[in-house]
């Protein structure tokens, strides 16, 4: 009974709009008195019908789409509906007492599909609820509201030129938002709308397809082709959209190249050397890229010997150059022919060959004007050394081939002959020697001649002229390097000494082989051994002991074979050494100097020890000078002296040092007597002055000697008060009697009151100052 129940209302769920559905009230339970549990059945309440919406449906009022009712619903008004979920109030809405649902707007189901909502039903009053609550699914129901579209377009294609029909290009996909499970909304048929004949497509997978044979990019390039997609399977009613396809041809090598003209002329200068442009050429190729790259070649032997051609580095023009000089006197044109071939040939298009062209070329030759030409490149000649000046070496040669009869003047560049060694006549390029060539100093000569025509400076040619100088027997034999060798003096006779080796400057052809020997009677201690190879061997003589003495200096002959032969002697020094016993050399100096030339260590040891007594006496005779001259200045800084000076001019006390000679308040009695008279006074009058008499010797006693230049200075009338007159122990600065200068106080000598205090009160040692104030003398004692 369960199981058709499920099936009932699966059933009735997809009948639609017209099913109910009834669910019980209250369940089943109970226990039946005296039997096991029984299964009861538990009925829904709910009465509902089939929710579905179509889309994009709109009208004035809210559209009812179904209805919900409950058996507890007695029709009293005591059961509310609510309605909750996705869309609840705003999409859907209910009505509390009927359970009638109602959409509001328009719905559109490639937004939204379905809606999920729960239903329920509580009591009015209370809010009880009186059935538990309910699941249930709005679906929208589509409607071909939504045209195709293609979300890839514009699409981009190639496609190679020359494809056989039916080859494949491209294959668009269109898009349909609407349901494709519902009906035929979303069935999609594609045609060609623009682009017949050229192309087809697919109407079920959309994929265009080449429709004719032998499309030529050189023809048309790019083909725009227009796809339409449709729904409703193509029939009438149905939404479309559509999309372009921009097919473009890509190019294969179907076309041979192919010259322009059959015939092509250039012409070309004499002067141009090998590698010079000719001319170009072009074989034309529709073709693109590597299918239009092409070499070319020359057919002819005749014009592949003077002529080459190349491709340029794109693959398209043909370099005509000169392979060869040209010579307008020889040959004046050239005529060829010039193949031109693709590099890159498809087999499969074998058919539309030969991918290859020919084209003849003619190449004028002008004539232009040459310089002279030498009849040798490059020329050697040879002169012996020594040789007088002026004496001939050899001739170079040239000729004009515009003008063979034109002469030629020759010259040597300065820079190939800058020690002017050779002349070369201008006429006929005769060249000689200038000064005496010395093998030994340069062989080789390379010399510039320069060729020019007379006519014509501009045009000239250069050629390189080698001179070798020939060699000649004139230089003596030599030492290969200075010989300076030692022997032991327990040397056993005939021991080997040294080898000796000769230097001849001369080829060998002059100099044949070197001869060395001691010349007879010159030194009989040593042998020399000559080794037929150009060296010597110096020996000790057999029973002979050499004496022990200075080194000797063993002469040697040297002699060539050359014509003349020449000879010259050189010296080799031997030194007598005493040798250790694994015959290093100990000493190589005679006996009577084996003790030094200067002084023993004892010797040296003695000097040095009076040297240094002589420098310590010497520090002690100034340390004890020393000490005495501090010694006299502390007596002399307690001898103190005031000296009385005179003199007639206004100073400025002690520190004064430049009115007057301070060397005489050192010493009185050293003090030098003035030259002359001092000059007069100017502040004063003039008084006739008794001649000085001269002082007696003064005493010892430093206070004796003061009061004795007091009662001079008291005692003479005709001294004026000078400043000089100063006690030295209080005159000057900080001095409680103040300035004794007249000078400062000569204006109030004038004045009626006079000094503030009489100069009398003073004592006897300014009497004379109080004379010169109008003092009165005082009573004799």
């Amino acid at each position: 009974m369960w199981v058709f129940v499920r099936l009932m209302l699966a059933w009735l769920g997809s009948w639609g709009c017209a099913g109910r559905l009834v669910a019980p009230a209250q369940a089943w339970a109970g226990i039946r008195e005296g039997q096991g549990p029984t299964l009861l059945r538990a009925r829904r309440s709910w009465v509902w019908n089939q929710f579905f919406v179509i889309e994009e449906y709109a009208g004035p009022e809210p559209v009812l789409i179904g209805r919900l009712h409950s058996d507890v619903d007695r029709g009293e008004g005591r059961t509310k509906y609510l309605l909750t979920g996705e869309g609840a109030g705003t999409v859907f809405v209910i009505d509390e007492a009927t359970g009638n649902i109602h959409v509001t707007k328009s719905l559109d189901r490639e937004e939204k599909a379905q809606y999920v909502l729960l239903a329920q039903a509580v009591d009015r009053a209370s809010n009880r609820p009186l059935e538990p609550p309910s699941e249930f699914i709005i679906k929208v129901q589509d409607i071909n509201d939504n045209p195709p579209v293609f979300p890839l377009g514009p699409y981009h294609a190639t496609v190679p030129e020359m494809s056989n029909v039916g080859t494949s290009v491209i294959q668009v996909t269109a898009q349909d938002a609407d349901d494709p499970s519902y009906g035929n909304s979303a069935k999609l048929v594609y045609t060609v709308l623009d682009g017949l004949p050229f192309f087809s497509v697919d109407p079920q997978t959309g994929v265009v397809r080449t429709a004719i044979p032998n499309m030529d990019r050189e023809t048309q390039e790019v083909f725009l082709v227009v796809i339409q997609a449709k729904d409703m399977g193509g029939h009438m009613g149905g939404l479309s959209g559509s999309t372009t396809v921009t097919v473009t041809l890509s190019d294969v090598n179907d076309n041979p190249p192919k010259f322009p003209q059959s015939l092509y002329q250039f012409s070309v200068v004499e002067t141009a050397g090998p590698g010079a442009l000719v001319g170009r050429l072009r074989a034309q190729d529709p073709d693109l890229g590597d299918n239009a790259l092409m070499a070319y070649s020359i057919l002819d032997g005749e014009g592949a010997e003077t002529f080459s051609i190349s491709t340029d580095a794109q693959g398209q023009d043909g370099l005509l150059t000169i392979r060869k000089p040209l010579d307008f006197e020889s040959r004046r044109s050239y005529a060829f022919r010039v193949e031109a071939t693709n590099t890159l040939i498809d087999p499969a298009y074998l058919r539309r060959g030969p991918f290859k062209d020919v084209a003849s070329v003619r190449v004028a030759v002008q004539d232009a004007p040459e310089p002279p030409v030498f009849t040798h490149s490059t020329y050697h000649l040879a002169v012996p050394e020594n040789s007088a000046p002026g004496t001939l070496v050899g001739r170079v040669s040239a000729m004009d081939l515009d003008s063979p009869a034109s002469p030629i003047r020759y010259s040597i560049l300065p820079h190939s002959d800058p020690e002017r060694c050779f002349s070369i006549e201008p006429e006929d390029g005769t060249i000689r020697t200038s000064v005496p060539l010395d093998r030994e100093a340069r062989a080789w000569h390379n010399l510039t001649v320069l060729a020019t025509e007379l006519d014509s400076s501009a045009q000239a040619s250069r050629a390189q002229v080698t001179i070798q100088t020939l060699d000649e027997n004139d230089n003596a034999p030599q030492l290969a390097e200075p010989y300076d060798t030692f022997v032991c003096d327990t040397a056993p006779p005939g021991q080997l000494i040294q080898v000796v080796r000769a230097l001849d400057r001369d080829e060998v052809g002059n100099s044949s082989y070197v001869s060395l020997s001691s010349p007879l009677g010159l030194d009989a201690n040593f042998t020399v051994r000559d080794n037929r190879d150009g060296s010597a061997s110096v020996l000790l003589p057999p029973r002979l002991l050499l004496p022990r003495r200075e080194p000797y200096l063993v002469p040697i002959e040297l002699r060539d074979w050359g014509q003349p032969a020449l000879s010259s002697t050189a010296t080799v020094t031997i030194s007598i050494c005493r040798c250790k016993p694994d015959g290093s050399v100990a000493s190589c100096r005679p006996e009577a100097q084996l003790s030094p030339a200067g002084l023993s260590t004892g010797a040296l040891l003695a000097i040095l020890a009076c040297v240094g007594t002589l420098l310590a006496l010497v520090v002690l005779f100034v340390a004890l000078r020393r000490q005495k001259q501090e010694a006299l200045m502390v007596l002399e800084e307690e001898d103190v002296r005031e000296n009385i000076i005179t003199y007639d001019d206004e100073g400025g006390g002690e520190e004064d040092t430049e009115a007057f000679d301070i060397t005489a308040l050192q010493n009185p009695d050293g003090a030098a007597p003035p030259a002359s008279a001092p000059p007069a006074r100017r502040d004063v009058l003039p008084r006739a002055q008794p001649p000085r008499q001269p002082r007696p010797p003064g005493p010892a006693d430093v206070v004796q000697l003061l009061a004795l230049r007091l009662r001079e200075a008291d005692e003479d009338p005709g001294v004026p008060p000078y400043d000089s007159v100063q006690v030295y122990g209080y005159e000057g600065r900080g001095s409680s009697c103040g300035s004794l200068s007249s000078l400062g106080s000569g204006s109030e000598a004038g004045g009626p009151s006079g000094p503030a205090e009489p100069l009398d009160d003073w004592g006897p040692l300014f009497r004379t100052l109080a004379e010169l104030y109008g003092a009165k003398e005082p009573p004799a004692p």
